[in-house]
């Protein structure tokens, strides 16, 4: 069946539908990774927005449920330049095909996706609808196409209850905006007891527990729009409690703080973003999603210092806070893109909490 891709500046792609076949309309990102599909796919960090894989084939190792990053796929929908049908892996369980119909999430297969992806590196991020019905009138649709905005997105993935995943070491509170299964295993692998908190948890009943160490962890959307969890993040850093921040949880705390955050012109998203510590000069290939950034022009000396920059374009990739047990990154430490490039992070944060007991 013809499915049909028309962006918010009126270009049309033609291809053919994929998954399940319903008219969405979202915001178009485009993520580098060569493969991985099923962590993207899973990555609550997604919620909102349709996601443009550059890597033109997608599918091709099939879908192993245990490399799932939470419990559904999460984007809107999916854009590929060639679907896979038919999977080589011994791991396979399905197809990428019955996965996206499983999740209600419609897609396009046969379009240019090199195209699309220079014309939103010109264009920045934009707004798009996939459909199969062909329009002949664009003008009506693309008025409904500009006016989606991704909202509530962070509620809208975090766990509805509060659970626990045993440990016999340090106790750690794990704030889920839209949390990724990883972070909670890198911390339960090396001993830690994690207990998960919904997003809108007051900082008060998590202090309570009396945790080691609290993870602010990723999430998807607008940073700024989640006002009332800013408040509750400021409590947060105003205890003596360690903390370690990824991605959206880094942007929160920084807004906590006075800083700003700014959306960027069309995002990093792939498994192959170099940063640099600027406390040893080394570079780590990092795996990233994320629209937003912060603004390092707001960064104050008296509350925090850079940590690390983006080697393509010297945006801001993480702060350590002063005269705090607090450090954050823009960057998922979670993810294997090095394959353990960053996984260091998660036992520095252990030695911060060892050193605050």
């Amino acid at each position: 069946m013809k499915a049909y891709l028309i962006l918010e500046d009126g270009t049309v792609f033609t291809g053919t539908s994929i998954g399940a076949e319903r008219e969405v309309i979202s915001e178009i990102v485009f993520n580098t990774s060569m493969t991985g599909y099923l962590e993207v796919l899973t990555d609550p960090s997604y919620a909102g927005q349709a996601v443009v894989m550059t890597y033109p084939l997608i599918g091709n190792y099939g879908i192993c449920r245990e490399d799932m990053e939470s419990k559904r796929a999460w984007p809107d929908a999916y854009i590929v330049r060639e679907l896979s049908r038919i999977p080589s892996n011994f791991r396979s369980e399905d197809t990428i095909q019955n996965f996206l119909k499983e999740y209600d999430i419609p897609g396009i297969s046969g379009i240019d996706t090199r195209a699309l992806t220079k014309l939103l590196r010109e264009k920045g991020t934009m707004n798009g609808m996939i459909t199969t019905k062909e329009y002949t009138n664009h003008s009506e649709v693309l008025n409904r196409i500009k006016a989606y905005s991704v909202e509530g997105v962070v509620l809208k993935t975090t766990t509805k209850e509060k659970y626990v995943l045993p440990g016999n070491g340090k106790k750690v509170a794990l704030m889920d905006f839209g949390a990724k299964r990883n972070i909670a295993r890198s911390l339960n692998e090396r001993g830690c007891e994690v207990t998960v908190y919904p997003a809108d948890t007051p900082a008060e009943e998590v202090l309570a527990a009396a945790p080691d160490g609290i993870m602010l962890s990723n999430g998807p959307g607008d940073p700024k729009e989640n006002t009332a969890i800013i408040k509750e993040v400021k409590k947060l850093y105003d205890s003596n409690v360690p903390i370690f921040a990824i991605c959206l949880g880094h942007q929160l705390m920084a807004l906590a703080n006075g800083m700003d955050t700014y959306k960027l012109k069309y995002g990093h998203r792939g498994g192959n973003h170099p940063v640099k510590d600027l406390e040893t000069g080394r570079v780590y290939i990092s795996s990233q999603n994320h629209g937003y950034a912060v603004d390092a022009k707001t960064i104050s000396p008296e509350i925090a210092e850079p940590a690390f920059i983006n080697v393509n374009d010297g945006t801001n990739e993480g702060l350590k806070y002063t005269g705090k047990n607090i450090f954050t990154v823009q960057y998922h430490p979670e993810a294997c893109p090095g394959p353990l490039d960053s996984g260091y992070l998660f036992d520095r944060f252990l030695k911060m909490m060892e050193v605050n007991d």
